[in-house]
């Protein structure tokens, strides 16, 4: 009888192993599936958009670059956007030096109009 409970008792602690092993993988999966869906996924996405915008620039746009310098694009090169900053000083950059783009129709609305729109 001894040998039987003994026998039972095995069979039980391999089963517990497996279902042990299986919510750890389980687990695992989803820790995995939240990451991707809160963080790769996420970045890879804004990089695309990036990516888009960069090779987008053109002559007149408006930008800004990772050091805070404005200006407007007076030449787009093949590696390179050369920056017209004021009237006779131009700048060469790196165009993954660029932080933001404004397109050269858009225009800011002016502060009065967005007062009037906030109304």
């Amino acid at each position: 009888m001894n040998s039987v409970f003994s026998g039972l008792n095995l069979i039980q602690d391999a089963g517990s192993a497996t279902g042990s092993m299986l919510s750890t993988v389980v687990m695992f999966g989803a820790v995995f599936l939240i990451f991707y869906f809160m963080i790769i996924r996420p970045q890879n996405k804004k990089q695309k958009a990036m990516q888009k915008m960069i090779e987008a620039v053109k002559k007149g746009d408006k930008v800004v670059t990772i050091g805070g310098i404005h200006g407007v694009v007076s030449s787009v090169k093949e590696r390179t956007v050369v920056i017209k900053v004021d009237d006779s000083a131009k700048l060469e950059f790196s165009k993954s030096a660029i932080a933001s783009v404004d397109a050269q129709g858009e225009a800011a609305p002016a502060p009065e109009a967005k007062q009037e729109a906030s109304k």
